[in-house]
């Protein structure tokens, strides 16, 4: 009888996943976590279960655009996928946005609602990235205090009900770059008296948005230059728009195209141009660019923890296929060589995992008047470091997960190559990992010290009693302070300090999440046990210093980068 191979398959991704459950218990009061369990639970049977079976089901299906209709009208409107119209109303029912603003928990409601996120993301073929858009928008409109947008927007966007929740776009990116915004060429004029569609203050845009994501959403936030402001960033607004009029006919707002990616081809985005879109500024004129960063602090936490979430997404599968797959007599599972290679992938996604709910909870302890001076200052330094380290693992590990599958994993009908396609946004969406470790150079220079870092480290060394996570974390402890030695050191040659500021905040993630897994081994220890301190000796033997002591010099590093 000819040999067929047994597929893959998922349990229930919260009952099965070590990590996620051992976090919680340690993190959440035991009540609290009582009352989230049946709802991660029942998440998780979901995302294992009925839309895994879905994404196999509709792997070839794309959103499509339909610009005209029979008549030669312009109705631009986009089809979504089968999974992407259940992960909507999914993703109401379940509060995914919604749980982080009703508060339930304090100042842990952002771990609460992360824990759904991460359940439900590699799930919903990144349905999580307008989620993660649309609590962006609504922190900021809360954070800005705009109160007629507040009172006309937010109780949508953080709407239980699918037949009223709304999500956002995000429309930065234009022709002339994404990273640098200060080139916008999108011009707002203001409109003569001041108010449309019952909306004070209100401009018109023109211009062109290259790379908007979820061009099927209600409302977007966007930067454009109000007619006569200085160039460069200082001279952009943030402006809130909506997509159609009171009458459901298009804002002034055209779809080009569908944009043909690498991944993430289940997500709509679309090449759009303003021609005369109602806006009104969110913040007053002017400091556009400022004014986003309570949404890139979200939508940052977003991209980490569905960073986490895709690697565990990968490694269930590879472990479960390596008890299926018999090689040389014997299951892959049994073979020492495959059994060390998933223990190096488990290591990692631990350690990404860690790091990405770390910011999880200061995030929510700031956005619940609960934090420290020392939470801000973390928060301000952990969301480039956290984003970019977790992304770039991202991509690290869902690549050995194909290779675990041998030939399968290159195969698209598997399901698994698609891990890696929407793997390799997650260090290039919200700033690609030089970008932010530029950011994190700033933010060492506005007061956003090491210094709180390494204090929050020792107050953990202080909760141990495991004297080998103690060796861990002091040697993860004394990298970081020896990369706070090197940038002091290379102050005077900001040349020096720019080249390596990649190899430096790597350096930094990748120290935090040792410490952080010597921290959580310690303690799982302590419970009886003692996986999860296996984890952090491997993430350590992996490497964490990533800042050598001799560097080339500026003439041999543009001879070597440019051939």
């Amino acid at each position: 009888m000819a040999f067929f191979q047994d597929p893959p398959r998922l349990g229930n991704q919260y009952q099965d996943d070590r990590v996620l459950r051992s976090y919680l218990a340690h993190t959440l009061p035991e009540d609290a976590r009582e009352r989230v369990e049946a709802e991660l639970a029942d998440l998780g049977e979901l995302a294992g279960g009925e839309l895994y079976a879905l994404q196999l089901e509709d792997r070839l299906a794309e959103p499509s655009l339909r610009q005209w209709d029979a008549w030669g009208h312009r109705v631009d409107e986009i089809e979504l996928t089968r999974v992407w119209q259940r992960a909507q109303v999914l993703a109401a029912e379940r509060g995914i946005v919604a749980t982080a603003y009703e508060g339930k928990l304090g100042g842990l409601s952002r771990v609460h609602q992360f824990a759904l996120v991460y359940l439900f993301d590699p799930a919903s073929d990144t349905f999580t990235c307008p989620l993660a858009m649309t609590d962006g928008a609504a922190r900021t409109l809360l954070d800005h205090g705009a109160q007629p947008l507040v009172e006309r927007a937010v109780s949508r966007l953080t709407s239980r009900d699918p037949a009223r929740m709304w999500t956002s776009g995000q429309w930065m990116t234009e022709r002339t770059g994404g990273s640098d915004v200060g080139l916008s060429e999108t011009v707002a004029r203001p409109i003569e008296g001041g108010v449309a569609h019952g909306m004070p203050h209100a401009h018109r845009l023109y211009g062109t948005k290259w790379f908007t994501s979820a061009a099927t959403s209600e409302m977007a936030l966007t930067l454009a230059r109000p007619e006569g402001a200085e160039a460069g960033g200082r001279g952009l607004t943030l402006f809130y728009l909506e997509m159609k009029d009171g009458e459901g006919r298009s804002n002034g707002i055209a779809v080009n195209r569908l944009k043909d990616k690498l991944g993430t081809r289940k997500l709509p985005t679309a090449e759009l141009d303003l021609d005369g879109s109602i806006a009104v500024p969110v913040a007053g004129l002017g400091r556009g660019i400022r004014n986003i960063t309570p949404m890139l602090n979200v939508t940052r936490t977003w991209n980490a923890v569905s960073a986490a979430s895709v690697m565990r997404r990968g490694l269930a599968l590879a472990r479960d296929y390596a008890k299926r797959r018999v090689q040389f007599g014997a299951p892959l599972a049994d073979k020492p060589l495959h059994a060390d290679t998933l223990a190096g992938l488990a290591a990692e996604c631990e350690g990404a995992f860690l790091l990405a709910f770390r910011l999880a909870e200061l995030l929510g302890r700031v956005e619940q008047k609960e934090a420290t001076e020392r939470d801000e200052h973390l928060l301000r330094l952990l969301t480039p470091v956290a984003k970019l380290t977790t992304g770039k693992q991202a991509v690290a590990v869902v690549s050995e997960v194909l290779e675990c599958f041998g030939g399968a994993g290159y195969v698209e009908d598997t399901g698994v190559p698609r891990l890696l396609r929407d793997a390799q946004v997650l260090p290039i969406w919200e700033g690609t990992t030089n970008v932010l470790s530029l950011d994190l150079l700033r933010a060492l220079s506005r007061g956003a010290e090491l210094g709180a870092l390494l204090a929050d480290m020792e107050d953990r060394r202080a909760e141990m009693s495991d004297a080998g996570m103690i060796a861990l974390l002091d040697r993860a402890k004394s990298t970081v302070e020896k990369a706070g030695r090197w940038v002091a050191a290379q102050a005077q040659d900001p040349h020096a300090v720019e080249g390596s500021a990649r190899r430096f905040a790597l350096t930094v993630g990748r120290s935090l999440e040792l410490a952080l897994l010597a921290h959580h081994g310690d303690r799982c220890s302590r419970s009886g046990d003692p996986v999860s301190a296996h984890a952090a000796r491997r993430f350590a033997s992996h490497g964490f210093d990533l800042l050598a002591d001799e560097t080339l010099d500026r003439d041999a590093v543009s001879a070597l980068a440019l051939g």
